[in-house]
């Protein structure tokens, strides 16, 4: 195999693949990229066997081939390479040799026979959004999603595509965040997927610019398709709860309150905390809500305006969950909506999204 190819597509190219690998494997073969080198174009793949991505470029193709090399050291050495032309080699025993200027290098790599197959998205259910759509709908909602390895079916972000929209929730049992955009597609293909958090990352990273994003639902995994980058990852078994049962239908009391105000009024009472306080009180009275925090350290207390002509409530939040959706929506008003005891908050704002948080209960 012999191709040439500009240094910064070719760098550009396998850092983006480069972050599936993962750091530890009995699998040698999984720390390798494989590069396809036929027609003018670099195919360049990686996987962790759970989440695998496969990118393009455009090279000079000499001698069409396949081989596996080390990528972290593949990435090291383009990235020390002066910008222009990189010649690359690959002999029948899959050792290439890099030329750029009057640098050289050798890589030993392995055969492409022991590296897995990705499957391709041929014959499948196929949705389509924009991908600064589909970024923003992750950011609305991943940060919702449970570390608890115990519930694994929450571990993930499920994809709802029913009704003619796409549903996207994140919850961790204390907190529920969704987000809805309409889209076309016709019943029949109407599905539900669970994706893993690391490929939400994934996505969230990827999805840099606007264009189209293709979604393959397949029976077990699903396929991404953006621009010349592929991303093919399992989905999470089973069935993620009935997150509709936990989102209030009706509410006492309903306040209007500017994000940021709200948002920076959290943060700097907040500055207090420490590792034994994880509750802050928030008290809502008539034009204003009292936000204090009160541990061994100290004490703070910040008082915001708000549109509220109720009766007084008292509830204690975690803060950090509430600074939460309010760092990640850019609307200028927040509508929380409440009812007295121990019963969730609601979080609302002028576009199709929703938070749903229990408070703490406390001595």
């Amino acid at each position: 195999m012999k191709f040439t190819v500009e240094k910064s597509s070719f760098l550009d190219a396998l850092l983006s693949v480069q972050s599936v690998v993962p750091s530890r494997s009995a699998l040698q073969i999984l720390s390798n990229v494989m590069i396809e080198a036929e027609d003018g174009m670099l195919i360049i793949s990686t996987t962790s066997l759970d989440v695998s991505i496969r990118c393009s470029v455009m090279a000079k193709v000499d001698e069409p081939g396949k081989t596996t090399l080390p990528v972290k050291r593949l990435v090291g050495i383009v990235r020390e390479l002066s910008e222009g032309a990189v010649d690359v080699s690959v002999d029948s025993g899959d050792v290439a040799t890099l030329q750029s200027g009057a640098a050289f290098f050798k890589i030993v790599g392995m055969s492409v026979r022991d590296f897995p197959a990705i499957a391709t998205p041929e014959g499948t259910v196929c949705f389509t959004i924009s991908g600064s759509v589909f970024r923003e709908m992750l950011r609305k909602t991943s940060y919702a999603v449970s570390e608890d390895e115990s519930r694994h079916v929450i571990t993930g972000l499920l994809l709802s595509f029913k009704d003619g929209k796409l549903t996207i929730v994140a919850t961790d049992g204390r907190r529920l965040a969704m987000v809805e955009q309409e889209l076309e597609f016709p019943p029949e293909i109407e599905t539900d997927m669970i994706l893993p958090s690391k490929t939400v990352n994934e996505l969230s990273r990827l999805l840099k610019e606007d264009g189209d994003l293709k979604i393959f639902a397949q029976k077990t995994q699903a396929i991404f398709q953006y621009g010349g980058t592929t991303l093919v990852t399992k989905l999470i078994d089973g069935t993620f709860p009935n997150y509709r049962q936990v989102i209030p239908s009706s509410f006492d009391e309903r306040i209007e309150v500017r994000r940021e105000d709200l948002l920076y009024a959290i943060r700097r009472v907040s500055v207090i905390s420490d590792d034994k306080t994880v509750s802050t009180n928030f008290a809502f009275s008539n034009g204003e809500l009292v936000i204090t925090m009160q541990n061994d350290g100290g004490e703070s207390r910040e008082t915001v305006p708000i549109k509220y002509a109720g009766k007084d409530l008292a509830f204690t939040f975690n803060p950090e969950y509430v600074m939460a959706p309010l760092r990640n929506i850019e609307t200028d008003l927040v509508y929380i909506e409440l009812s007295g005891g121990h019963g969730p908050a609601t979080f609302k704002c002028d576009i199709p999204f929703l938070y749903v948080l229990m408070p703490l209960r406390v001595n």
